[in-house]
């Protein structure tokens, strides 16, 4: 297959970060939790979310969810497969975050799923819990992307150049890839929950706190 060289994407910091204090603030408890407890928290508020949430041998700390993409944008309709790790030291310490089926965007790597995004990469505070990676986080990295720090060149240049025809191919990958939500319950019957076909792109390097910096400002 071909795949584009990685490039990188930025969200507007501002938005990101208003829109996740906002619900972290009716989402967390004041009481300071031990990491531990605080993980089966935070997976527990996502389980009982409305997020397909799949556990890999029962283990809290690496899990598979499903997202869908942002109403009114060209994303709308799709669905990706997400892979969560949580490190021993969160909420401390930032989640591992990677997309496992294909996403055109300038900020996420194509052949990885890997994420460059400044508030789980480099910002990431234990304010912030597992709901805010997925109600503010990737819907804000989808609706605002930073074409001056990629991970997809490709997706980055279309951007800026022909922006109709990077809404195309964004609606092209959506009905090609980007329909986990359809496969997953067939993927239940058959499957013990942790599992991602080989088919899906590698989930390997998938974003973590210490993943490669975004530094450049999104504008």
């Amino acid at each position: 297959q071909d795949r584009q060289q990685p490039v990188q994407l930025s969200s507007p910091q501002g938005a990101i970060m208003s829109g996740a204090s906002s619900s972290s603030s009716s989402s967390s408890s004041s009481a300071p939790k031990s990491p531990g407890k605080r993980r089966e928290i935070d997976v527990m508020k996502l389980m009982m979310s409305d997020y397909d949430v799949t556990l890999v041998d029962d283990n809290p700390a690496d899990m598979f969810v499903i997202f869908h993409g942002p109403a009114d944008s060209p994303y709308a309709g799709g669905s990706w497969k997400v892979h969560v790790e949580l490190p021993d030291g969160y909420p401390y310490k930032s989640p591992s975050i990677g997309f496992c089926n294909r996403l055109f965007h300038p900020n996420v790597d194509e052949m990885s799923g890997s994420v460059c995004l400044d508030v789980i990469n480099q910002t990431w505070s234990p304010m912030f819990d597992l709901l805010n990676v997925f109600e503010v986080f990737l819907p804000q990295l989808l609706l605002y992307p930073n074409a001056a720090d990629p991970l997809n060149g490709e997706a980055a240049a279309l951007l800026l150049r022909e922006p109709e025809q990077y809404k195309a191919k964004i609606r092209e990958y959506v009905a090609k890839y980007g329909q986990a939500a359809a496969t997953a319950g067939s993927d239940d019957s058959d499957s013990e929950g942790g599992g991602e076909s080989g088919d899906e792109s590698s989930n390997g390097a998938s974003t973590s706190g210490s993943a490669s910096s975004s530094g450049a400002a999104a504008s």
